[in-house]
């Protein structure tokens, strides 16, 4: 069998992880294949996935070197400010940047953010992007790395990169044991559009099952003012939750929003996903690299899954091309290790600090709500702890990867 492919990187996984990363490498004048089993004309449709992603400041800084700001800048919304609050009673926080510092973040459709990636991959000589593509075996030894695909073909490269996802089967098989547990939780996705504007305010508003978040998209062609829902629910009311008739379902989200934004209506199909936990310190080991949900997953109550993935991503580029530049293979030992201690103490302080906010608001009864809601006023009165926050949301803390600096 000839061999279909050699390249610096093979990467397993062309989500908005996997396929960034390959973009970056690119740049950096490193060659990778991309392995994805779907197919980008089904992940790209209207109506394919109503999800949104908060992308941080540092992200932004990401895409901004990466090519992919200039055609993303018109499909975001810029969010103004963050209103954290218990189930809507007084002492919210309202987390809002200083003068000169931007916005904390931009909130996108992940189609979009999908779009421009397969727009900007394909126009990079080094990406060779292989869709709707399974992997059959993976072999690695001290010269190299082996991946062979249910059709035959055979891709040879240094280094191999899982960023499947939450699911990647290739760090479960590499035996890669990673801390994990079920929340026992749902997340259910919508997309609203309501009669006042919501001014660029994220709301993350804490009830005893979970959190409940309204994020701000931009208008839709008609004026219409939208956003994208994240409601928590746990497991077992979730069935009855996706079953309720549309005009039930947005009282039933209404009534949680306080009548914030007037009238409300569904501007999208609810779709939802199980709420899991994972993490594994060990991100590496004999020419593999784990980046992204492969490595962390988390609650999405802080909304830095996605930003974590490309922290990752700068990190592992930065390393890769430092190392190949003094002449070390990509899969050298030195090089793998270096992106490990750089990426294993952030991806368990954040993952660490998500699991913390999800039980410590999911604690039910007045004096439990008493005490956070007393927290939160002083954090509030606070401009030292209110900035730290904001520099955690904005990704703009700790040592930086080149990528992620403006």
């Amino acid at each position: 069998m000839t061999v279909q492919n050699s390249s610096d990187v093979i990467i397993l996984g062309g989500g908005l992880v996997g396929m960034t990363l390959a973009i970056g490498l690119a740049r950096e004048g490193i060659s990778s294949v991309v392995v994805d089993n779907s197919d980008p004309s089904v992940v790209t449709a209207e109506g394919f996935d109503g999800r949104a992603s908060a992308i941080s400041t540092a992200s932004w800084n990401l895409y901004t070197h990466l090519g992919m700001a200039e055609a993303l800048a018109e499909r975001g919304c810029p969010i103004a400010s963050i209103a954290v609050t218990d189930g809507m009673k007084p002492g919210r926080i309202d987390f809002k940047p200083e003068a000169g510092d931007g916005s904390l973040g931009r909130m996108f459709a992940n189609r979009d953010l999908r779009l421009v990636m397969y727009d900007v991959a394909s126009r990079e000589e080094l990406i060779t992007f292989l869709p709707k593509a399974d992997v059959a075996t993976r072999e690695r030894d001290a010269h190299g790395v082996t991946v062979t695909l249910t059709d035959g073909r055979i891709l040879t490269a240094r280094l191999l990169v899982a960023a499947e996802g939450r699911q990647s089967p290739t760090r479960d098989e590499a035996g890669f044991t990673p801390a994990r547990w079920s929340y026992h939780h749902r997340a259910i996705i919508a997309g609203l559009t309501h009669q006042r504007s919501h001014d660029n305010v994220a709301w993350e508003i804490f009830y005893p099952a979970g959190p409940f978040a309204l994020l701000p998209l931009l208008d839709d062609a008609q004026g219409r003012h939208r956003s994208a829902l994240v409601w928590t629910v746990a497991e077992k009311d979730a069935a009855g939750v996706l079953a309720l008739p549309d005009a039930a379902f947005v009282g039933e989200v209404s009534r949680r929003m306080g009548g914030i934004f007037g009238e409300i209506a569904l501007a999208a199909p609810r779709t939802s996903y199980v709420l899991n936990f994972h993490h594994t310190a060990k991100v590496a080991e004999q020419r593999l690299v784990l980046v992204g949900d492969a490595a962390h997953g988390m609650h999405p109550i802080a909304g830095q899954g996605l930003n974590l993935g490309l922290r990752d991503v700068a990190a592992l580029v930065e390393v890769l091309a430092e190392g190949m530049r003094l002449g070390l293979d990509p899969g050298d030992a030195q090089v793998l290790q270096r992106y490990e201690r750089w990426r294993a103490l952030d991806g368990f302080m954040v993952s660490g600090a998500t699991d913390v906010l999800t039980r410590l608001f999911g604690i039910p009864g007045r004096i439990p709500s008493a005490l956070r809601r007393l927290g939160m006023a002083g954090v509030q009165r606070s401009p030292v702890l209110k900035r730290f926050f904001m520099d955690e949301a904005r990704g703009m803390s700790g040592t930086l990867p080149a990528l992620l600096q403006a």
